[in-house]
């Protein structure tokens, strides 16, 4: 049973910039990562739901020799894992993605499988995969409380009645600490206001006439993708702006933040620049 306080997507996850890779510096996220990316395929095979995959690969840049470094690492953790995650020459990546200017970049790789997926149709495909092998979704039935029973058991309320379970799994997202706080405990988690803008129709990329690849570039602080026939551009910020520290609101859903592009300006300087 999954209990669902409003709407399927509703928080952070519906306009998720929803980059995907199988690459991280944690052993355990690369291998869940790149056992994910192929889930997405199973899920639109089994259940007809898409998923809105674009898998064009994703270019990741290193303008310094401790990025290089991470980077040579990742490449040795590929061959380990026996993913896709290699060194390209300047003319390949030119090749890949002609609009980037490499000039500055001492080491290129490049992750094959790299891409982006539409987070919305990935929650309805998990949901329509879900609901055939048993599962029940209610939405519109928030949680208000669990308490624990001397057998280990659980009762979980809801303002349509209570549930009598084994097992409670926390998976509220920007509510969990919320939930947590239902049964005793303080998680560790701050939501972060993260910002990325789309831009409108670029003739050199209409004219293209194929998807072009995901940049990375830790250094310059920014990340790029394709959009549309635009770009999506967002930023690895030094100095997160932390939100809702005191509790995240209930009645918080399909909301945006205001516009701060001031505080991303010379991340986003620094890509146009690339």
């Amino acid at each position: 049973v999954l209990l669902e306080r409003s709407e399927l997507t509703s928080g952070s996850t519906w306009h998720a910039a929803a980059n995907i890779h199988g690459l991280h510096d944690s052993t355990n996220i690369s291998r869940l990562q790149h056992y994910t990316m192929a889930l997405y395929k199973e899920l639109e095979a089994e259940t007809g739901q898409g998923c809105g995959i674009f898998q064009p690969g994703s270019l990741y840049l290193a303008q310094t020799e401790a990025r290089e470094h991470q980077l040579r690492l990742q490449e040795a953790k590929a061959r380990r894992y026996k993913m896709n995650f290699y060194e390209v020459a300047r003319d390949e990546a030119e090749r890949l993605h002609p609009l980037v200017d490499f000039d500055g970049i001492r080491c290129i790789m490049y992750e094959p499988e790299g891409g982006n997926v539409d987070p919305s149709g990935v929650t309805a495909a998990y949901a329509a995969g879900a609901r055939q092998r048993g599962a029940e979704i209610h939405r519109f039935k928030p949680v208000t409380a669990t308490e624990a029973q001397p057998d280990g058991s659980w009762i979980v309320r809801t303002p349509k009645g209570d549930i009598h379970t084994q097992w409670v799994v926390n998976a509220a997202g920007l509510w969990g600490r919320e939930v947590a706080a239902m049964a005793g405990l303080q998680l560790p988690l701050i939501p972060t206001e993260h910002q990325y803008f789309v831009t409108e129709t670029i003739p050199e990329i209409a004219a293209m006439g194929r998807r072009l690849p995901s940049v990375a570039d830790r250094d310059g602080e920014y990340y790029l993708r394709q959009e549309g026939l635009g770009l999506l551009i967002g930023a690895y910020e030094r100095k997160m702006k932390f939100w809702a520290e005191d509790g995240t609101p209930l009645d918080f859903g399909h909301e945006l933040f205001p516009d701060d592009l001031d505080r991303i300006e010379e991340n986003m300087l620094r890509a146009i620049a690339r």
